[in-house]
């Protein structure tokens, strides 16, 4: 079994979920005692989050490459970066390692492709919403069609992730804005639509609405264990 990388505590919150999935999936795969080989390095969000909203990209990028670096000396054979909006620098952090990225978005967008999704909704933070790293790439590399909502939902999508689901508080209310929002995209012509923050399945699944949702965090989980048992190269 190949020894999985991740780059977690963005937020701690979902990087918990993370581990649970890996270790759930392995043990499904494998049976038994069985669960997965993991190095895991949890930076502190604060310090992340203030660069975010500040536009530091540059140095978010030093952070998490010196950490991923630690990653990969702790045995890791490829790496799991446990957050879709800090894939933003994820080609400065892949420059300073020798193991491979799984990409999260990658992962998530051959799930569309096997469904046949061919449009689909975005939620995120704002960066991954209205940023190119992300939606881009599901155009370019994969042909789907994004559409992400309008700007006051845009807004209200964010605050909750940072106001409340980065810090554990899961809020009835903001559960019904969310599902307003991914009832709106579906009106666009959105035939599913992307839980693309890792921390928004901790507040709506597939049970509270009928469009169907691909939630980032079990996929990108998911394929992680894949490639550890398969010993499949990236």
């Amino acid at each position: 079994m190949k020894t999985i990388g991740m780059l977690g505590g963005m937020s701690w919150e979902s990087t918990a979920s993370y581990y649970k999935a890996i270790n759930e999936g392995v043990k499904a795969e494998l049976g038994g005692l069985n669960s997965a080989k993991i190095c895991l390095y949890s930076v502190n969000f604060n310090e992340i989050e203030k660069l975010q909203h500040q536009g530091k990209w540059d140095e978010t990028a030093l952070i998490l490459a010196e950490a991923a670096k630690s990653v990969e000396a702790g045995g890791a054979d490829f790496l799991v970066i446990c957050t879709n909006t800090m894939h933003k620098v994820a080609p400065e952090i892949e420059r300073h390692l020798s193991i491979p990225i799984l990409h999260i978005a990658d992962a998530t967008a051959n799930k569309l492709v096997i469904d046949g999704v061919k449009k689909v909704g975005l939620l995120g933070t704002r960066f991954t919403m209205e940023q190119d790293f992300y939606k881009n790439r599901l155009v370019e590399k994969f042909g789907i069609e994004v559409v992400v909502p309008e700007e006051s939902d845009r807004t209200t999508v964010h605050n909750i992730i940072y106001e409340e689901l980065c810090r554990g508080v899961i809020n009835f209310d903001s559960r019904e804005k969310y599902l307003s929002i991914v009832e709106s995209l579906h009106e666009q012509g959105a035939e599913a639509v992307i839980l693309g923050c890792t921390e928004i399945a901790l507040l709506i699944q597939q049970a509270h609405t009928d469009v169907p949702l691909y939630d980032t965090t079990d996929i990108h989980a998911a394929q992680a264990v894949q490639l550890a048992i398969s010993g499949m190269a990236i």
